[in-house]
């Protein structure tokens, strides 16, 4: 298992790019960030470099200037809105070698939303250049409400019915926990599709250990079967993010 620190979360009282440093100090090789499109492309390229990081994931789509939710897959209404903007986050992940971008529902409900993104990932999952997995990850109604993808059976059932090698479920404690009430079981059962795991404790995604999630059982789940992605750290650290970085050990 590979740690690494979701940028838009740890540090928050850094500027950004100094963020990319701390974490690069504080011993990651790799690190997520939400929405990096705005940031000038040379001044994230150099940070990367001078930390010795990988960029391994960020959000699709871009950021919506219009005020709009953020995602969209799931709406039959911009549908070309979405192809051209994941197109747009094609061309980011290759400039920047992101090997994974997790494509947000949005708002939505029923067949018609849940045949809505089925479609617009099958498209994507076509489209995405050789070395680009898509990710698609269940957000729990406390975080945000109205949000589609919200379960991880339904999760599971797109995925099946997309059928591409190149989707993969992305694994949040949090959000599991709290959809689910067990993050460690939600793992158990969903393993066979999981390509990126991230970490939060519930109810109130603060630092692992301080809240509900069993992360001793979560962690030994993932080592009995293997799991040798990435781990990402995305939580409010509540206190110094240094202070709460112990699941590296435990990993």
């Amino acid at each position: 298992m590979i740690p690494a620190a979701n940028v838009s979360h740890l540090w928050p009282e850094l500027p950004f790019l100094d963020r990319l440093d701390a974490a690069s100090t504080a011993g990651f090789g790799a690190v997520e960030v939400l929405f990096p499109y705005d940031q000038p492309a040379r001044d994230l390229k150099r940070a990367l470099l001078r930390g010795g990081l990988k960029l391994v994931l960020i959000n699709a789509p871009p950021p919506n200037f219009t005020g709009g939710p953020q995602g969209f897959a799931a709406d039959p209404d911009v549908v070309d809105r979405f192809d051209r903007d994941m197109r747009r986050s094609f061309r980011f992940a290759g400039e920047f070698g992101v090997p994974m971008i997790h494509v947000m529902a949005g708002p939505g409900r029923g067949e018609t939303a849940q045949q809505t993104m089925t479609d617009n990932l099958r498209r994507a999952c076509a489209e995405a250049p050789d070395g680009i997995t898509l990710t698609i990850e269940p957000l729990c109604d406390v975080a945000q409400p109205g949000y589609f993808l919200n379960d991880y059976e339904l999760a599971a059932d797109i995925i099946a019915q997309v059928g591409a090698p190149n989707l993969a479920l992305q694994f949040d404690s949090f959000h599991a926990q709290m959809i689910h009430g067990n993050a460690a079981e939600t793992y158990e059962r969903f393993r066979e599709i999981i390509g990126h795991v991230q970490l939060g404790d519930a109810p109130d995604r603060s630092a692992p250990g301080t809240g509900t999630v069993d992360f001793a059982a979560l962690f030994e789940a993932m080592r009995a079967h293997g799991y040798a992605g990435y781990v990402s750290g995305e939580y409010t650290p509540g206190t110094e993010t240094e202070d709460t970085l112990g699941w590296m050990e435990a990993l």
